[in-house]
């Protein structure tokens, strides 16, 4: 078993990244322009990592797959960004914010990295605001605050329900400052197929040019992987339909452990399936639970005749109503981690109580807020929320609750990475959702954009330079070079497989079977009789894909169908390791629900004794069984103990 060195430093838990930025290597300002930099990725982590490298002196090559990296997935990060900086005064900290994400978690990540996090966070905001980033403010002009999941402080700031966007903007205008005065070269539409791995060391990359076919082949000193989840694997998910994980997947192939694939995260407040048809899901924002309330009808007749069209839900009285989520959790309400109100709206649709016509949504409420405050106030709030909501359900949601069931989102799990946010191939680093390392079992609401600017702003320009100090005098590397040679001849071939099968079925056909597959055995629960029925379902998938799938046009041209089949091959492999890791892990915990381990309230109950790890996966071949490498997870300053909501 191979040994995982995460890398920790020592020293009390709040000394830790002090004491590692004292003591780390350093490149002096005339080196850094001897050294060249690849990241793979233009949202929130890649852009402020490929900034701040440029900044600093660094040559730095940017990858995205779109026209411009405004366009990046993290634009629809709705609800905020949290942060320590306690001005509303309600006893935040460091600490607290350390702690909430370690307990949201449900344990399962490590300590210094999550400290870490939360203390670098007020940084990130101080940083946004000089860029220009207009968040919300208060009547005194303090920057304002509203509540988020697993808190009962206020910390999270916000730019109305576009904070991703407002975000990626200012990391943008960071970037193409640095592009304009030549640091940073930008390579747009460009699809990362292959990783080139030279003496064991991480040395460049393969792209596919997504306009031209044109395969091109790119060197560097080190890479940073920020491509993002891999969400989609589920086909129908809140990702943005290009979001993928081939790229987390191909260094994997190369080397690099996966963590805890099956570590995904479920979201409650998605607008419900509407069709057999349909291509994605739309999230509505986590911070609607600050002031909407969730319910269901209390009575099995009132939810039948809601379903039949029978009844409306202004119809049901208040005493006919169960606000399930204040009554099981007093304490923190509509306000639990996005696991415990995702499970909670899945009991009540399961034992008959769910609305809308399919019976699976639940009711997200506003008649009190606007009696309380008055429309225009949650106007203010969450006007862009409401608007979206009804262009796509036509129902005004200031008159009618809106209907929301929990939804695919976020990937906990990904690319295994140190302290130094490297992975197990030597200068390889992946940020932000890339990588498994600050969320544990469940990431808390507005973590997200969080951690994707703290590991591009604020940590990876200290870590690389700790690895590129003794490789100043390593010559750039020619891409002539036969490992070069063979990334790019293992790319083609792949293309041109996928090219001659000319089978009868359309890529979208397997992606939506899968995603079938992986809801029904790999979704919300878990059990193990399903996740076994899966995995034999997910491989006779894969083998029928690689028969039967059609994937028109050729290389040589814009081919969204190949781009597509390349990225749908990952998901057959990635489905099948999210499955076993599911399998292995025999205990519940966050998103991870494995219905045989429950408390009699049915929570997620814990196995602490045998499973306080990190699954760490490791490729040994194309049909073999993957090795199991385990990272533990030492917690030496803070009390494990079941999650209490109540």
């Amino acid at each position: 078993m191979a040994k995982l060195d995460a890398k920790i430093p020592q020293g009390p838990l709040a000394e830790k990244w002090t004491n590692y930025k004292a003591h780390q290597n350093l490149v002096n300002p005339s080196n850094k322009r001897r050294l060249d930099i690849i990241v793979v990725g233009t949202g929130l982590a890649g852009a402020s990592a490929a900034a701040s490298f440029g900044e600093m002196g660094f040559n730095v090559k940017v990858f995205g797959i779109h026209d411009s990296p405004r366009r990046a997935h993290s634009i629809a990060a709705q609800g905020g960004i949290n942060a320590a900086k306690n001005y509303p005064n309600d006893g935040d900290s460091v600490y607290r914010l350390f702690y909430d994400t370690i307990k949201g978690g449900d344990y399962r990540a490590r300590e210094a990295n999550v400290y870490r996090l939360a203390e670098v966070s007020n940084n990130i905001i101080d940083q946004c605001v000089a860029q220009g980033v207009p968040f919300a403010r208060e009547y005194g002009g303090l920057l304002d605050n509203r509540s988020f999941g697993g808190a009962q402080v206020s910390r999270t700031f916000y730019a109305r329900g576009q904070t991703g966007q407002q975000l990626l903007l200012g990391a943008y205008s960071a970037l193409s400052k640095e592009i304009k005065k030549g640091s940073v070269k930008m390579f747009t539409r460009r699809e990362m197929l292959e990783l080139v791995v030279i003496e064991g060391r991480a040395r460049g990359i393969i792209v596919r040019n997504l306009i031209t076919g044109e395969i091109e082949r790119h060197s560097a000193h080190a890479v940073v992987l920020a491509t993002g989840g891999y969400g989609n694997v589920f086909f129908l998910s809140t990702n943005a339909m290009a979001s993928n994980g081939s790229a987390a997947w191909k260094v994997y192939k190369k080397g690099a452990f996966f963590g805890n694939p099956a570590f995904t995260q479920i979201h409650p407040t998605c607008i419900p399936v509407h069709g057999d048809y349909q291509s994605k899901l739309t999230l509505m924002s986590e911070s609607l639970r600050n002031d909407g309330r969730i319910w269901v009808p209390m009575y099995k007749e009132d939810a039948e005749k809601i379903q039949k069209g029978q009844l409306k839900p202004t119809d049901i009285p208040e005493d006919r109503r169960d606000y399930y989520l204040e009554r099981r959790y007093p304490a923190f309400g509509n306000l639990v981690p996005r696991d415990v109100a995702s499970r909670a709206a899945k009991e009540r649709c399961d034992a008959g109580f769910g609305v809308g016509s399919t019976g699976l949504a639940v009711y997200l409420d506003f008649e009190d807020a606007i009696k309380r405050l008055g429309k225009h106030v949650i106007e203010a709030r969450y006007g862009n929320l409401f608007q979206m909501y009804e262009k796509i359900v036509d129902e005004n949601p200031y008159e009618t609750p809106m209907m929301i069931y929990p939804a695919v989102h976020y990937t906990m799990g990904g690319i295994w990475v140190d302290y130094e946010l490297q992975t197990t191939i030597p200068g390889l680093f992946a940020a932000g959702e890339a990588n498994f390392s600050d969320h544990g079992a469940n990431r808390l609401g507005a973590s997200a954009l969080m951690q994707g600017l703290s590991d591009g702003y604020f940590v990876l320009p200290y870590t690389i330079q700790n690895y590129l100090a003794d490789q100043i005098r390593v010559p750039r590397f020619d891409t002539n070079l036969p490992e070069f040679e063979q990334a790019e001849k293992e790319a083609k071939e792949r293309i041109e497989k996928l090219l001659s099968i000319k089978g009868t079925d359309t890529v979208d056909t397997f992606h939506r079977r899968l995603g079938l597959i992986m809801w029904d055995h790999v979704g919300m629960g878990r059990n193990r009789k399903g996740l076994e029925e899966g995995i034999k379902k997910i491989q006779e998938l894969r083998k029928e894909f690689w028969k039967n799938v059609r994937v028109p046009g050729k290389n040589e041209m814009v081919n969204m169908e190949l781009e597509k089949a390349l990225r749908l091959a990952d998901y057959l492999e990635l489905g099948e390791l999210m499955a076993r890791d599911a399998l292995l892990r025999e205990e519940s915990c966050g998103g991870h629900f494995r219905e045989e381990h429950q408390t009699e309230e049915g929570e997620a109950l814990r196995d602490d004794e045998n499973f306080t790890y990190v699954s760490a996966w490791e490729y040994t071949g194309d049909d073999k069984e993957p090795k199991l490498n385990k990272e533990p997870l030492v917690f030496e300053f803070i009390e494990v103990k079941q999650r209490n909501y109540k």
